[in-house]
């Protein structure tokens, strides 16, 4: 018998997709899964000239891939408590030019791995917090790429741009799209002032709502709403007030996160007080309640944490069976290299990994001393190429087909994957995933427990993890 929903919302209606008992049970840590092998098997022996290797081979495809580009500006001007991103607390604006002049001295080195033919048909700025620069300089950064690289026509090109609405303003946003910005993911998590106030984030609905309009005025073709359950001092009635409000303003897509408390790792976590969270009961009915108010308003779960809307292309992506995920989350550019600059950017070129370092120190020093700032990265071998793809097909499209993976890449999948087929045994007992005459396929409740599916084909996380070991955010 299914359980009353526990979002109080009189019209909304209990979803399928959850499963309170069943996402209890797999409550546990696994990675995220916007690349594989993910970020912790990344090895410092992969430097600068594995980089141009790899960019060397990328361009000698028959048919080289078109590129993405990732820039990252680390600087936010207050922490926010909640956040686990890398990022440089500062007033100094002065730091944003200092970074830039370093920024156009990686992509001047970079630029030229690549054959000018192949066209850039994504652009995405993160953070941190992008709009610490000013729309001038960004504009800057985006005419010094378009030196650099050939841009496709307007019409491809995904523009987007992370933005916190505390920090610009409607006229910003036209300044934005005058340079070609067509995509914006606004920061919201939630609207509660008691929320705001524990993590540091105070932000009105009104200056928020201004800002979503803005984009909408001056044509940007999707604007994405980012909100977080699990927050200290969130309740379902404040929580449920966020949602009313964020659906009102009709968003063509919403990431809902699950608040990952590691104060271990993330310093400005330890400002946050254990008996401010919510218990994992209530945490549980925060999730609940955002599934079916999204539901209801006719949202489509497209995995992991994102909702869009019918109509949005990630969502026409998913239908055709050709959406892609990688570290800039789920995109509708599958075949495309990723290249990523400024600090801690990782790129994802042909069949490797690189990192930036972490801090900016060390990404200046590099770049002052003539050199590629790879920190770390990994060449990606036959298996690490097929289980990604294994993974990418369940994290996109929740579902399997043995033969066609057996065809692409001559194995026999039963054999190849032996280790595997008992633990989805286990989780097809539990129902989350039921199997098919050609694999296997999520269940409605199972898709929301995605990555611990796709966690049976990672070859690199350990039975019994050490204490040591890196640590991952929890699947719920």
């Amino acid at each position: 018998m299914r359980r009353p929903s526990l979002c109080r919302m009189g019209k909304v209606s209990p979803s399928p997709l959850f499963d309170a008992d069943l996402l209890r049970r797999y409550d546990t840590p696994g990675p995220r899964y916007t690349s594989y092998p993910t970020a912790p098997q990344f090895s410092g022996n992969f430097g600068a000239q594995q980089l141009r290797e790899h960019a060397r081979a990328s361009n000698q495809q028959e048919h080289a891939r078109p590129l993405s580009l990732y820039v990252h500006i680390p600087f936010c001007t207050s922490p926010c408590f909640y956040c686990g991103c890398n990022r440089v607390i500062t007033r100094d604006k002065a730091r944003g030019e200092v970074y830039l002049d370093y920024l156009y001295r990686e992509i001047a080195r970079m630029a030229p791995l690549f054959d000018s033919g192949r066209p850039v048909v994504q652009l995405h700025f993160g953070g941190g917090t992008p709009n610490f620069l000013t729309p001038a300089q960004i504009a800057d950064c985006v005419a010094e790429l378009r030196s650099q690289f050939s841009f496709a026509p307007r019409e491809r090109m995904d523009f987007s741009i992370e933005l916190d609405p505390r920090f610009v303003t409607p006229d910003d946003i036209a300044e934005l799209a005058k340079v070609g910005f067509n995509r914006a993911s606004l920061g919201v998590q939630d609207f509660d002032p008691k929320v705001q106030k524990a993590v540091n984030r105070e932000q009105s609905v009104e200056d928020t709502l201004a800002i979503v309009a803005a984009c909408r005025e001056h044509g940007m073709r999707s604007v994405n709403i980012d909100l977080i359950y699990g927050l200290p001092k969130q309740t379902r009635e404040g929580f449920e007030r966020t949602l009313d409000i964020v659906v009102q303003a009709r968003p063509d897509r919403i990431a809902v996160y699950s608040y990952a408390h590691l104060p271990q790792l993330f310093k400005p976590q330890q400002r946050i007080a254990l008996e401010d969270l919510p218990s994992a009961e209530d945490k549980l009915a925060l999730l609940q309640c955002a599934i079916e108010r999204l539901g209801a308003a006719g949202y489509v779960y497209i995995g992991m944490d994102h909702f869009a809307l019918p109509d949005d292309e990630l969502a026409r992506a998913q239908a055709r069976g050709d959406l892609h995920r990688n570290f800039m989350g789920y995109t509708t550019h599958a075949d495309s290299d990723l290249i990523g600059f400024g600090v801690s950017a990782i790129s994802h070129i042909g069949d490797s990994f690189s990192q930036n370092p972490r801090d900016i120190a060390s990404w200046e020093r590099a770049i002052d001393d003539g050199r590629l700032p790879v920190w770390r990265g990994m060449p990606l071998d036959r298996d690490d190429v097929l289980r990604a793809e294994v993974i990418q097909e369940l994290m996109c499209h929740g579902r399997l087909d043995y033969a066609r993976v057996g065809r692409r890449y001559g194995i026999d999948f039963a054999e190849y994957f032996a280790d595997a087929l008992p633990r989805l045994q286990a989780l097809a007992d539990d129902g989350l995933l039921t199997f098919t005459r050609v694999g296997f396929q999520a269940t409605a409740k199972g898709r929301l427990l995605l990555r611990v599916i796709a966690m049976c084909f990672d070859r690199y996380l350990p039975a019994t993890p050490a204490p040591d070991a890196p640590r991952f955010s929890r699947t719920v």
